[in-house]
């Protein structure tokens, strides 16, 4: 990926916090007949590695994970708020025109050698952790032991886990920070009154003007 300095972001709390909240990854792997992409719900541990360690799984269907040899290299990608920037906002427009649209994101790039595992156990502890992460905010959390066991014990057979202890990784917030704080005032004010929602994005960009 592409990361001029301005719109590099090095932190791995940040880097961390926008893979928790926006946690469909795109698995991408070589596989031995080509590039392969799948979107995977990620849970992260933080607590696993100097930059984490990603952990998902998919159908047993799917021949990607025997490709997964816990050697080569994958990537997963994490889309954070996106919007697009009309270039009507910006101060230069009405002083000499020399604007144009930009759309501006947040994304991470997390690499590192991935493994398929096929032990029940491990699996179900993976159900358990992405089931109560995505639960913990409705009134009465549905839980994996809520289903009838023999249910659950076919599931994990139809299902392989994936997990990727992180070696790098690569953030980019393009987020205005090329523009004047006047422009960026501007920015914000627009994303916020537009008819889509965009407030995350507008406090990326708010958060830009700030040391």
């Amino acid at each position: 990926m592409y990361v001029p300095i301005h719109f590099a972001e090095t932190r791995n709390d940040v880097l961390h916090s926008l893979i928790r909240r926006h946690p469909l990854g795109t698995l991408i792997v070589n596989t031995a007949t080509g590039l392969e992409a799948n979107h995977v719900p990620f849970v992260l541990d933080e607590t696993a590695g100097p930059y984490g360690t990603l952990r998902a799984h998919v159908a047993k269907a799917n021949p990607v994970w025997k490709d997964l040899s816990g050697t080569a290299e994958a990537l997963v990608v994490f889309q954070g708020p996106d919007a697009y920037v009309s270039p009507s906002v910006y101060e230069a427009k009405r002083v000499d025109g020399k604007v144009v649209p930009t759309w501006n994101y947040s994304a991470v790039h997390a690499y590192g050698p991935a493994r398929a595992i096929a032990d029940a156990i491990w699996l179900r502890a993976l159900l358990d952790r992405l089931t109560d992460t995505h639960e913990a905010a409705r009134m009465s959390p549905w839980k994996v032991s809520d289903a009838p066991s023999d249910y659950v014990d076919k599931l994990l057979q139809a299902i392989v886990g994936i997990e990727i202890p992180v070696t790098r990784l690569v953030g980019k917030w393009k987020v205005s920070q090329n523009r004047s704080a006047a422009d960026r005032e501007s920015v914000v004010a627009d994303l916020e009154k537009s008819v889509m929602s965009h407030s995350e994005m507008a406090e990326l960009v708010r958060q830009a003007g700030k040391p």
